[in-house]
């Protein structure tokens, strides 16, 4: 059984243990937690998100507060990465995977409270509908690192995963802006924050799948995938960390050796 960072510094501190004890066994122990779309998040049949399995390929606990339709933007309006921030403390690490539902312009009587203002920094729009600011997918994501980064957490910022490659029977891996979003993002936040292209791990992955396993795995829609795509797509990720695919991240010491590999 693991136990989160907290339980355990709370015993210990029941226990007599002095409080620079606690906080080493506090550091020593963290929770990841993830943020994110449908494609992370728990799912129901017969899809699920990638972000159910991680925590088989980890050493530490993950926690998963990804929430389905959610983009950067609506993830940040309705105080989600608060809500995480609130929950992290020293050593703790945050993935944030967003993209998929970031699309799209606000400007529109019909804004759909997800779409992200157009661009990769300092753009503003003005929402159509509600007359809000509405910022770009950066500005969401890089606000919330910094954040975590704040109070002592690490921060992956991981490219959003593919739709299904192979849709239509021929291999096609153009990637979407915000995976050249995500990169950007953990660049201009710095120390503390790293990057993971999950969207060229998974393309990796699916490629040698090939045609035939890899629609198998998208039983619904072409976004997401079965649980057993989704345990591959963690897996995928995973690997990525192993082994320094976009540079080394936190998350490398906590990957369960053999590390998986997938692609």
């Amino acid at each position: 059984m693991l136990f989160t960072s907290s339980v355990i510094a709370a015993a210990l501190a029941a226990a007599g243990v002095g409080a620079r004890s606690v906080d080493i066994a506090r550091r020593a122990t963290p929770t990841v937690y993830l943020a994110g779309d449908s494609t992370m998040a728990k799912g129901a049949s017969p899809i699920d998100g990638w972000g159910q399995y991680l925590g088989k390929y980890l050493t530490v606990p993950v926690v998963n507060k990804a929430i389905g339709g959610r983009s950067a933007r609506s993830f940040f309006n309705e105080g989600r990465f608060t809500e995480i921030e609130k929950l992290v403390t020293k050593g703790d690490i945050v993935v944030i995977e967003f993209g998929h539902n970031d699309g799209g312009s606000p400007n529109s009587a019909s804004d759909n409270a997800r779409s992200d203002c157009p661009g990769s920094s300092s753009e503003t729009c003005v929402s159509g509908k509600t007359g809000e600011t509405v910022y770009t997918f950066n500005y969401y994501i890089e606000k919330a690192a910094k954040s975590y980064i704040a109070k002592g957490a690490s921060v992956v910022i991981s490219s959003q995963t593919p739709n299904n490659l192979w849709e239509g029977g021929k291999y096609s891996d153009g990637a979407s802006r915000f995976v050249d979003y995500a990169a950007k993002a953990a660049k201009n936040v710095g120390t503390g924050a790293s990057f993971v292209d999950h969207f060229q791990a998974a393309a990796k992955l699916y490629l040698k799948l090939g045609n035939t396993k890899t629609n198998a795995i998208y039983p619904k829609d072409h976004t997401h995938t079965s649980p057993e795509g989704a345990d591959l797509t963690a897996q995928a990720f995973a690997e990525a960390v192993s082994v320094d695919f976009n540079g080394t991240t936190p998350l490398k010491q906590y990957v369960k050796s053999p590390a998986p590999s997938v692609w």
